[in-house]
């Protein structure tokens, strides 16, 4: 047996995808990529990921509003989320999160967006897939007051609340949300040649806490930088941790496929 990734963040419904989604999925799985998951910005993509969750084997979806999105909340999506988390192939809640880069959505309404999902994945038992940007202060105060929440209840997700997609923050974040119990989600830019900083902090980083994703199509690694991502390129992210750790690129994707295992536990619904 070849050596298994997964990549725990690919967003494979974007129309971008439309004319060749079969051959980029057989092209993931002739680089050995096991797992996909999908997670969906709003309603319709929700949807959709869970359409690709039930066409192919290795792509599972999470369903959420994404912060740019979160204007669109109205009290009838609470229903609809939870029912769409229903399926089978539903493994998390997200991306759901903060955005205060763009800030298409007031502040005030992604929080409060934000909430009422964290406690509909507490409440259905699902891990969270989250987006921050330029949000650290509120999302790390948010997420200590929920997971203390998920502790009093002696909620399983305790041990596994879920990830930080696309980690680009400081180390000190980094390390204060390892300690609520959070896996680290590195994508393309790592191996970018200008981002020394945040090679510091993933290099910091145990690999035992860190997840592999492409974000397709967005963040494409080198040297392929400047075309559309895919998933068969989430390799590249495990080769760049394995030198950055000392480690093969065998142990990096074991590591990091056993860490998606304990935080999606997907296995049980393949």
């Amino acid at each position: 047996m070849g050596l298994e990734f997964s990549d725990t963040h690919c967003h494979l419904y974007f129309d971008v995808y439309e004319g060749d989604r079969q051959q980029v999925v057989e092209r993931a799985r002739a680089a050995g990529v096991v797992r996909i998951l999908a997670p969906g910005i709003d309603l319709e993509t929700s949807r959709a990921a869970i359409e690709l969750a039930d066409k192919y084997p290795e792509i599972y979806a999470a369903v959420g509003i994404h912060p740019n999105s979160a204007g669109e909340w109205n009290p009838k999506m609470m229903g609809e989320l939870r029912l769409l988390a229903r399926h089978p192939k539903v493994v998390a809640i997200g991306e759901i999160g903060l955005d205060y880069y763009r800030e298409r959505t007031p502040r005030d309404v992604q929080v409060q967006v934000f909430l009422e999902q964290l406690a509909l994945a507490a409440e259905i038992g699902l891990p969270v897939v989250l987006h921050n940007r330029q949000a650290s202060g509120d999302l790390v105060s948010i997420l200590t007051k929920w997971r203390a929440l998920l502790s009093q209840a002696g909620s399983m997700l305790v041990d596994r609340p879920g990830v930080l997609h696309s980690f680009t923050s400081d180390l000190a974040t980094a390390r204060m949300v390892m300690h609520l119990g959070f896996w680290i989600g590195i994508t393309g830019p790592v191996t970018f040649r200008n981002a020394a900083e945040l090679q510091m902090v993933v290099q910091s980083l145990p690999v035992e806490r860190l997840l592999i994703e492409t974000d397709s199509p967005f963040l494409t690694p080198h040297p392929m930088r400047g075309k559309r991502n895919e998933p068969a390129y989430v390799v590249k992210i495990a080769e760049t941790l394995a030198e950055f750790h000392g480690h093969s690129v065998d142990t990096v994707a074991k590591i990091t496929t056993n860490n998606a295992n304990q935080l999606f536990l997907w296995r049980k619904s393949f």
